[in-house]
């Protein structure tokens, strides 16, 4: 009776766990594979969160904008940020100079906040002062960071490979994690689409 118990128990929490974990992956339309030099890294897009962030996140994503550009900023213990499609660029020679200060050809986006917290695997959209200036640029959060609840846009979360991610190599703290040589995303896909 007893061990009958103990397996009618570890039947429901292992259905509540499967249930838990299902809750948090993302249909492949909306999950974003990003190939770095040690493996893919995995992202489940949020568009419950931020629709339009997600939707031009995706369109980016399918033009191939995201493709060899360079982790530009990264700092230890904080975020990596990438996605300066227009200065980031490694396909034809980096512009560390101007790496950061550019966006894409699409409209700047007005804020999608939410009350969700950004810890580590977490994925924000990155902006000027002006709340409403995120356009291609991105960051995957190292470590939490509750100043930066309510005042960024979540798009995302890393669902596998933020191994990968804490490999990304780091800048120079003096320097703002400005990264001379610096790591890329390689290859960029939605996983609903042939590869």
């Amino acid at each position: 009776m007893q061990l009958r118990k103990l397996a009618s128990s570890f039947v429901v929490l292992t259905g509540l766990l499967a249930g838990s974990v299902a809750a948090f992956a993302a249909a492949p339309e909306d999950t974003m594979v990003i190939t770095l030099k040690d493996g893919d890294v995995t992202i489940a897009l949020r568009p419950d969160l931020a629709p339009k962030h997600v939707a031009q996140i995706k369109e980016l994503v399918r033009e191939g904008a995201y493709d060899n550009v360079a982790f530009h900023r990264v700092i230890g213990g904080f975020m990596a940020q990438t996605g300066d499609v227009e200065f980031g660029d490694m396909k034809d020679g980096y512009n560390a100079a101007r790496a950061g200060t550019g966006g894409s050809k699409l409209d700047d986006l007005p804020a999608e906040f939410s009350q969700e917290n950004f810890k580590r695997g977490v994925v924000g959209m990155a902006r000027s002062q002006d709340p409403n200036s995120a356009n291609s640029q991105f960051f995957i959060m190292f470590d939490a960071s509750p100043s930066l609840d309510g005042q960024y846009t979540i798009v995302g979360d890393v669902e596998s490979g933020m191994e990968h991610v804490d490999a990304i190599k780091k800048g120079d703290a003096a320097q703002n994690g400005v990264v001379s040589d610096p790591d890329r995303m390689i290859k960029v896909r939605i996983a609903a689409d042939k590869k």
